[in-house]
């Protein structure tokens, strides 16, 4: 290896004229070249926007991935350059022991049922929240990462050598400075008249040497401060011109940061499906396990049933809020609710209805239906061996079956 001890030695000279010229500034001992207002603003906007796109990085993948040791595992193998490893979501975990357990409990109880339908749906949340981090990974946070780790460190570079450049600039003024002051002050000795009683003729001599040679310095001095200034003004624009770049980049955040939110919003869009989807599920099951949950009126209960021990102590507990019960149809069997229903022949109980409130928007499927508005208010009752996830509603003079899950009865 080839050592150059001149280029070494005019190394150390730079750093040492950069670190005295420095000290010299922070002490306010030295003047400092200071930077236009604009440029000041493009710095500090630049500042601005790596502080905080480290911090919705950071944010972003504590949100995407809380275990903070999985988020260390897979910053390891992102430096090793190597494929983060497939890993089971909460979900897909909480599914894998819930199937496991319905096999040990019985997959025809009503309890085993349960966990199996429960278990599907966490199974499809998972999968829901795996391509939501998947989609949000590529999408998101790997152009903030690729700006932290890209645009950024060159910013930082080019920044670095312009304060390097800067330095040298003011160290060349000082000594331009210095070398005109010792110039001046070897004039004045010059210029004055010898007096050989008092002083040798040879100290006016060097006088006037000394003069010639700070005025050499002096030019020295000047050229190497244009020099300077020319390589500082060129590092300045090229600095200016990335950092003037930082609006391209909040364009290209700002795309991104809309993909993000639209892979958050089919998500939870998703989500919300499977939930509705397994809550009629579970109220399909609920109507099958605790069978008699909606009963008739009190009215049609037979009079021995009304004085007997268990109704007087069924009477001093809380009222439970029931679904009345259409006794007969006049004309239609009762075999009707399970088979197709003709709305218009369903006749309203004479008392007990009940209203309620609906809870999001439901489009019928077939005429037989009613199509429903959320936070509306609509009239409804049950029919004799109707499926108890439906109920017969009623709004004005439109009429027909509704789901039970998209209701709020009220009391």
């Amino acid at each position: 290896m080839e050592f150059n001890v001149k280029k070494l030695a005019s190394d150390a000279g730079v750093f040492f004229s950069r670190a005295m010229q420095f000290t010299e500034e922070k002490l306010g001992q030295a003047e400092k070249t200071e930077l236009d207002a604009h440029f000041e603003n493009l710095l500090a906007r630049a500042d601005c926007t790596k502080n905080w796109t480290e911090k919705i990085l950071r944010q972003t993948e504590v949100l995407l991935q809380p275990n903070p040791s999985a988020r260390v595992e897979e910053f390891l193998y992102e430096k090793l350059d190597r494929k983060v490893p497939s890993r089971v979501t909460n979900g897909e975990l909480l599914a894998q022991y819930m199937t496991e357990a319905a096999n040990d409990f019985g997959p025809g109880t009503p309890y085993g049922k349960t966990l199996i339908k429960v278990g599907e749906t966490q199974r499809r949340l998972g999968a829901a929240e795996r391509e939501f981090i998947r989609s949000a990974s590529i999408n998101f946070l790997t152009p903030l990462r690729n700006f932290l780790e890209g645009d950024w460190r060159t910013i930082s570079k080019e920044r670095r050598i312009l304060q390097n450049r800067r330095l040298d600039l003011d160290a060349c003024k000082a000594r331009v400075k210095k070398a005109k002051a010792a110039e001046a002050k070897a004039a004045c000795e010059g210029d004055a008249v010898p007096d050989f009683q008092e002083t040798r003729p040879r100290n006016y001599v060097l006088s006037a040497s000394a003069s010639a040679l700070w005025s050499d310095e002096v030019e020295k001095a000047e050229h190497e401060l244009r020099l300077t200034q020319t390589e500082f003004d060129r590092q300045a624009e090229v600095t200016r011109l990335l950092l003037e770049g930082i609006s391209s980049t909040h364009v290209n955040h700002l795309r991104c940061l809309h993909e993000f939110v639209e892979s958050q919003t089919n998500y939870y869009a998703q989500c919300y499906q499977f939930m509705l989807d397994l809550q009629k599920q579970l109220g399909s099951s609920k109507g099958e396990i605790f069978s008699g949950t909606f009963v008739g009126n009190a009215e049609s209960a037979s009079p021995a049933a009304a004085t007997s021990p268990p109704a007087v102590a069924a009477a001093t507990l809380p009222a439970v809020p029931t679904i009345p019960v259409v006794p007969t149809i006049v004309g239609v069997p009762n075999t009707v609710a399970e088979g197709v229903l003709n709305p218009n022949e369903v006749k309203p109980p004479a008392s007990g209805t009940r209203r309620a409130r609906v809870l999001y928007d439901y489009e019928a499927a077939d005429s037989t239906e009613l199509a429903l508005l959320a936070d509306e208010m609509i009239t409804v009752y049950s029919l004799p061996g109707m499926d108890p996830d439906w109920l017969i509603g009623e709004r004005g003079n439109q009429k027909g079956k509704v789901p039970v899950t998209y209701l709020e009865l009220l009391s």
